[in-house]
């Protein structure tokens, strides 16, 4: 994109600017170190004039007439078409996603834009009717005002969007701060595709910077009344209760575990195409992917082989390969982590079937037989290309297996039997379950969140109007009423 250069700025009020804080961050390609960009970090003093700008923005923006607003929408959906070929090479060089990675997100995005393009004309109130005689009760549905919203690095073009846009398209103003690795691709570049889709300037604000730099005064400021945040469960904790002791709305999406059942009466090969997918697609760094396939023992052997001659052919390396469909992972962090819960599983006894090498920030596919619910490899939450088979007598014991986890965001159930499936499928202690299908889905319109562990909430459709306004009760008193003691 040619102006890539002003995509390592702060977007605040409508302008493109410096941040004032003296930290300044390098962004740089996980594939290959290259440094995509520097930029100076913003202070608490950029955040409360961000939340400032939105506020003041937001006022005119909820009585801008729903034709007007729909139309910024509708013209962001053919901005992202027009940039797609830009948008797909940021994603590759800031996130290290694949092509076919950047396509799926790309498509998900565009996806929720046009969702989010019909909540302008469903800001719909009721007429209520009421004990006390000749007075009539109405309903509104209004914006919450100001949204702060914080996007993790995985799938941060889509998981800021999902946000964001129906908060916007609700009537809110909206501050956003991508995670500090993707902040083109989960923040400015947004900013830059919503500013040539003809949005107010201000509506909209983008900070990058680190937490060392604002401490909790993105939660904390006074302005925001709701925070969205997709990120870690222990990130997520720390925000909810900032956010609570605030008196602030929050709606988190956290970790995940994901469990995907092999039943004995499933399609192997669909079963097998799906686990795969659900747990290699993006290095293994989405919250749905699964980390644990459970499998039927009268399966579990003809399931293996399978398995592992398939992900044998996956090819790792360079995102820029069309071919590639495993890259790196984010950073060398990442690696480590990962790499030690690869050597604690194999000291717990866990068996690696596949056991691929690490070549800078590339893991390559680590597959783990024998493993027991007791593993640690089991109970983590893995964000790269490392996966759990555990072998299961029976249902109850698979269903023990599947909910015995602090996490429950999405699941997946394969059986030729569909009621047998969705009866395992009510009992699982999770948000989200797909019937011979793979963990990682999300549709626009359907509710999207988790239990336990994995978040607070749901968004997508009528849960994220519901997320982004509240309701504003105006009663009418028609005849003169008579009180008791005046």
């Amino acid at each position: 994109m040619a102006e890539l250069k002003q995509l390592n700025s702060q977007y605040i009020g409508g302008n493109w600017q410096e941040g004032s804080s003296s930290l300044q961050i390098e962004n740089r390609n996980p594939y290959n170190g290259e440094l995509i960009a520097r930029y100076q970090a913003a202070s608490k003093e950029d955040v409360d004039s961000a939340y400032q700008a939105a506020k003041k923005a937001q006022k005119d923006w909820e009585k801008t007439n729903p034709a007007v607003q729909r139309e910024v929408f509708e013209k962001m959906v053919k901005v992202i078409e027009k940039r797609h070929e830009a948008i797909v090479d940021i994603i590759i060089r800031e996130i290290g996603g694949t092509r076919l990675k950047a396509e799926f997100e790309i498509g998900l995005v565009k996806d929720m834009v046009k969702e989010a393009a019909t909540f302008p004309f469903r800001m719909e109130g009721k007429i209520l009717p009421s004990v006390t005689d000749g007075k009539e009760n109405r309903v509104y549905r209004v914006p919450v005002g100001v949204v702060g919203v914080i996007s993790p690095f995985n799938f941060p073009f889509f998981l800021s969007m999902k946000s964001v846009a129906p908060a916007l398209a609700a009537g809110n103003g909206v501050v956003l701060k991508p995670h500090e690795h993707t902040v083109i691709t989960g923040g400015t570049l947004i900013a830059k595709l919503f500013e040539e889709a003809g949005l107010p300037k201000g509506l909209l604000n983008v900070v990058t910077t680190e937490i060392s730099e604002i401490g909790d005064a993105f939660v904390e400021h006074p302005i925001p009344k709701s925070i969205s945040f997709t990120g870690s469960t222990q990130i997520g904790r720390h925000i909810g209760s900032v956010a609570g002791k605030n008196l602030k709305e929050v709606h988190l999406e956290l970790g995940g575990n994901s469990g995907l059942i092999v039943l004995d009466d499933a399609d192997m090969d669909l079963a097998v195409s799906a686990a795969v997918f659900s747990r290699f697609t993006h290095q293994g760094q989405i919250c749905m992917s699964a980390n644990r396939i459970i499998i039927h023992e009268d399966v579990y052997e003809t399931f293996v082989e399978k398995y592992i001659a398939k992900v044998s052919t996956l090819t790792c390396g360079d995102p820029n390969d069309e071919k590639t469909i495993i890259g790196p992972l984010i950073n060398e962090k990442q690696v480590k982590n990962t790499v030690k819960l690869i050597q604690m599983a194999i000291n717990e006894g866990a068996e690696p079937l596949i056991k691929g090498e690490v070549k800078g920030n590339v893991v390559e596919p680590v597959v783990f037989g024998n493993v027991t619910k007791e593993m640690t490899i089991a109970k983590e939450e893995i964000f790269a290309p490392v996966v759990s088979l555990i072998k299961a007598a029976n249902d109850d014991e698979i269903l023990e297996i599947v909910n015995d986890t602090l996490y429950g965001l999405s699941g997946a159930v394969h059986s030729q039997n569909i009621e047998r499936a969705a009866q395992l499928a009510k009992q699982m202690e999770t948000g989200m379950i797909h019937i011979n299908d793979g963990t990682i889905n999300d549709e626009p319109n359907v509710a999207f969140g988790g239990m336990k562990n994995s978040g607070v909430g749901r968004l997508n459709g009528e849960w994220s109007l519901d997320a982004f306004t509240t309701t504003k009760w105006i009663s009418i008193q028609h005849n003169r009423k008579q009180y008791p003691y005046s």
